[in-house]
């Protein structure tokens, strides 16, 4: 089923959306949610939620890009549960291996109050990802965005881990020396 069917089930309050959701975006939810949270149980709730979200935020959302409007509602109720999860104890899963590598080059505080700059920050990343040849685009997102493991992310690609190690530590540096340059204090 085409997305602009799915997304006019939904318009259409027609129940059948979620299970075509499901069916197209099961696995792909799934995976970012796994990825996060590091759980099976885990994100099999996280997905659950999702459609529940879907159905709740569509109308009057119109999304034009579905499978991007589930991937973030999925990455985000991931995210509240991991922190959720670990808010009592240090966790070693990926999550914690994605925000130890990116502390160097942006704080993990938010303060809703700096909502402006933390916008400002993520168009400036998004410039900084504007940048990058795609391949490296690739790898960045797939690390930063999906949390995939550096394992799974150099099969992907045909690459080794090392090399891909290497490649996101040197990104990791360009994003700091971009940032730094434009202005934002890391």
């Amino acid at each position: 089923m085409e997305d602009s069917q799915i997304v006019q089930l939904y318009w259409d309050r027609d129940e059948s959306a979620i299970p075509a959701t499901a069916e197209k975006y099961g696995k792909y939810c799934t995976a970012i949610a796994k990825n996060i949270t590091g759980s099976l149980e885990d994100a099999e709730e996280c997905v659950n939620d999702t459609w529940l979200s879907a159905w709740n935020s569509i109308p009057p959302h119109r999304p034009a890009v579905l499978a991007a409007y589930l991937g973030r509602i999925t990455r985000n109720l991931s995210l509240n549960r991991y922190r959720r999860n670990t808010a009592e104890k240090r966790s070693s899963g990926e999550m914690s291996a994605v925000f130890d590598e990116l502390a160097e080059c942006v704080s993990g505080r938010y303060d809703p109050t700096e909502e402006i700059e933390t916008q400002e920050l993520m168009d400036t990343i998004n410039r900084f990802l504007e940048t990058l040849p795609e391949g490296k685009r690739k790898i960045f997102v797939s690390r930063y965005w999906y949390a995939d493991s550096v394992a799974d992310i150099a099969a992907r690609f045909g690459r080794k881990e090392g090399a891909v190690s290497m490649t996101l530590r040197r990104m990791r540096a360009q994003l700091r020396q971009y940032l730094l340059e434009r202005g934002h204090s890391l």
